[in-house]
């Protein structure tokens, strides 16, 4: 139906947000004509708008009352056919419920992770699917759409790609292979040692040098890796999101963890290598399945928030990444 009003509400963060693209992409190839709203933190509009996905994003920051405020009254102000929380914490619940949507969509208790958020729901579904993105598209199924996730393409701008490009050229670089050692918590994320020893040895046998991508409290880390790279120079970026697009689609290969900047690359269509420990590639890896992704047999889903690297991933040795991204970089027939 043309006329449907569908507000998405997804606040954050980065690989959550790429996990929820194919399911909004699934409303979209149902509802072509809809109008839908999206409801994210001021860090992520950007990020939004280039999936094309959404007719207009509404920035809300749960922290600040006066936006929350807004929000709540512009929410007021519309008719929704449906209100689609694919966050399923309070804070991004309560904004249709008091918002006044009067089909709110959500995770039963058995999916969700904060208790009693799913008393703010009309609508509680079940999930029957395991990785997270066919779980969004599970919510996409209770609000009318014919199929549970979708195709997206997301923009890089032109001046963002040059921008990059310029950057990089003043380092030396053309092709390169983008590493990123990061990942919220420590326990997810291979040491940096390896990642240094990795970033030599992909220079040695190669010819490529990386990046290390970092963000906001990796700096340390970042330089970490750096000194573990030796002579293999790579430069590193902490670009905004726009030049993050553009470095990571360009790139002939990423590295990391189970981070947003591995699912962004992987969204935007880079041959990936996902490094996986304490969380499940099952249910949190590259979507849709194809990257090359390394586990542990030894590996336990805990999901713990460890400031100290998970066993598992110890595991994984600098042989055994090397030769999956010289793989995954081959051209697939």
């Amino acid at each position: 139906m043309a006329d449907q009003r569908i507000v998405v509400v997804r606040l954050g963060s980065l690989g959550d947000i790429v996990h929820t693209f194919p399911a909004v992409a699934g409303l979209r190839d149902s509802f072509p004509g809809a109008e839908i709203v999206w409801l994210t933190h001021p860090r992520w509009v950007d990020l939004v708008v280039s999936s094309s996905l959404a007719s207009e994003v509404w920035p809300v920051d749960s922290r600040d009352l006066s936006s929350v405020r807004r929000v709540i009254g512009k929410l007021h102000a519309s008719r929704w056919d449906a209100a689609i929380d694919y966050q399923g914490l309070w804070k991004s619940a309560f904004l249709p419920f008091f918002g006044g949507a009067s089909k709110r969509i959500g995770f039963s208790s058995a999916t969700i992770r904060e208790f009693g958020v799913p008393i703010l729901y009309t609508d509680r579904v079940d999930c029957r699917t395991i990785h997270i993105a066919d779980q969004n598209g599970e919510l996409s199924l209770r609000a009318g759409a014919k199929q549970p996730v979708g195709r997206f393409a997301l923009q890089v701008a032109d001046a963002d790609a040059v921008r990059v490009r310029v950057d990089l050229s003043k380092e030396g670089l053309s092709q390169y292979v983008v590493l990123t050692p990061g990942g919220g918590w420590r326990s997810k994320c291979w040491p940096a040692e390896r990642f240094g020893a990795l970033c030599q040895r992909i220079c040695k046998e190669t010819g490529l040098r990386c990046v290390i991508n970092y963000g906001p409290g990796e700096e340390s880390l970042a330089a970490e890796v750096q000194s573990a790279s030796g002579d293999a120079k790579p430069v590193s970026y902490d670009g905004e999101m726009r030049t993050l697009k553009a470095l990571l689609r360009d790139a002939r290969c990423i590295v990391g963890g189970d981070t947003g900047p591995l699912h962004l690359a992987v969204a935007l269509g880079t041959p990936a290598v996902a490094l996986f420990g304490p969380t499940d590639p099952v249910r949190n890896g590259p979507y849709p399945p194809g990257e090359i992704v390394l586990r542990s047999p030894n590996a336990v889903t805990t999901y713990g928030r460890s400031q100290s690297t998970d066993p598992s991933l110890l595991d994984l040795s600098v042989d055994e990444v090397l030769a999956a991204v010289k793989r995954r970089m081959e051209p697939r027939a």
